[in-house]
Parts: structure tokens; sequence; C-alpha cells
């Protein structure tokens, strides 16, 4: 099926009653030209079924150059479980540089997270987009009420599609819950960050990541030191447009 030819709206309708392994069994036999956007428990989900459907399967990650030395060493432990190649992606080394001498290591603090965020993540994410017809995200609605909880299964990504082109977007852990999530991570035997032993559930930047408390929602640990909504990054961009 041409990927222009996917009518989106219909098409979620019919993948949002089906199992994140029926979704993405869609995805692979529908695009070649896809990659999974991997970093924590969800998406080392997704790895694990897709590389049960087609062993060929493209992964790519996100170093911000501010990860956790645990997050470094779990990237090593997913690619060497799985025998895959982990395309990462790195920020351009001249605006790093250039917005640390203008404003420090931790201007986040004083500003916010947006303007080290479009520079060590958002750009090398478009960069990589731009590369790809489609890609499969570990979103899932109850990870954010204020800006996931109406994400669809399958969409139109308009943020980083080439211009004129269309890039598609896969959710396929959109109607599961953390529980979920784990219940799969242990029942499988799949490696996930060490950090999540320790408190941390949504994991980012070491700066900008802290572990959560009894009864706190999993994403206030993430920049906790801004207004507790629109606790997105940008990678997910659509998800606060409106």
């Amino acid at each position: 099926m041409s990927e222009n030819r996917l009518d989106v709206v219909d098409l979620d309708k019919k993948l949002s009653s089906q199992t994140p392994q029926e979704i993405l069994e869609f995805a692979l036999a529908n695009f070649d030209n896809i990659a999974i956007s991997f970093s924590g428990a969800e998406d080392v989900v997704l790895v694990d079924m897709a590389w049960k459907i087609r062993k060929d399967i493209q992964v790519f990650s996100l170093d911000t150059g501010r990860l956790h030395p645990e997050t470094y060493q779990y990237l090593d432990r997913v690619r060497d479980h799985y025998g895959i190649n982990i395309d990462i992606q790195f920020p351009d080394s001249a605006a790093v540089e250039n917005l640390v001498r203008e404003k420090g290591l931790f201007s986040f603090y004083r500003d916010d997270h947006k303007e080290c965020c479009g520079i060590r993540k958002i750009a090398p994410l478009r960069k990589k987009l731009l590369t790809l017809d489609a890609w499969v995200t570990g979103q899932r609605r109850d990870q954010s009420p204020d800006t996931r909880a109406a994400i669809p299964v399958i969409q139109d990504d308009k943020a980083f599609a080439r211009p004129g082109d269309r890039l598609t977007k896969f959710n396929p852990l959109a109607n599961w819950t953390s529980a979920q999530v784990w219940n799969y991570i242990r029942s499988n035997g799949v490696p996930y960050n060490s950090l999540h032993d320790r408190g941390f559930i949504s994991i980012g930047c070491e700066p900008c990541t802290r572990p959560v408390g009894p009864g706190q929602h999993e994403r206030e640990g993430r920049w906790w030191w801004e207004e507790a909504t629109k606790k997105e990054c940008g990678l997910h961009a659509v998800n606060i447009e409106k």
C-alpha cells in the first residue's frame, strides 16, 4: 500500500481496537522506510515486538550529551540483546557550543527547557525524520493527561514532514497502561534502564529528570521547576498544538 493512499482517520478507527503487535505488523508491512524511536521502557517493548516480527528493524535514539550514565549503558545492553544497530543521533556541536558559551550549562533552570531541547533533541530528530517515511513511538495516552490523552494510534506528523511529503507516525501503545508495559517487560525478559529500580519512571536528560514519589504522576519527574501542564520537549509537538 502506498503511504499516500493511507487514510489515517479511518485507519485509526480500525487499528485502535487491535493489539500493539498487530499495529506494528501493519506498520512494518506498509512502510519499508520506517524506524522506531528508542529511549525508554515503552520503546524497548516496541523494539522487542518488532524484532519478533522482523529482525531487520530500524531503530534510532537521540544522544543529547546530557543523558544519565545508566542510559548510555542501557543503549548498549539493548543493542547487544537484540543484535541490532541503534542509529544514534547527535546535536549540532556548534549550536550546543554557542548555547553553553552564551547561557551556561543550566540555562533551562532560569528560562525553560524549550531552547535546550530544541538544540539537543528537536533538531537532531528533525534531521533523522527527514530521511524517513514513517516512525514508531512509545507514547501512551495515560502518560500525560494534559498533552497525550487523545493521541491516535496512527497520525500524519505534520510537524516533522518534509515539505510537500507525508510522514506517518504510529503510536502502537497508545491504549496501554504503564502496568501493561511492565508486565510485558517482565514476562518477556526485556532489558530496561536500571534507573527504573530507583524510582525514575519517565527518563530524560540527567539535569531534567528526577524520581517521583508515591502518588505522583510519572511526568512530574520531568522539568519539575516548570508549570505542571504542557510537559513536552517538542518531540511530539502535535500533542500541544491547538
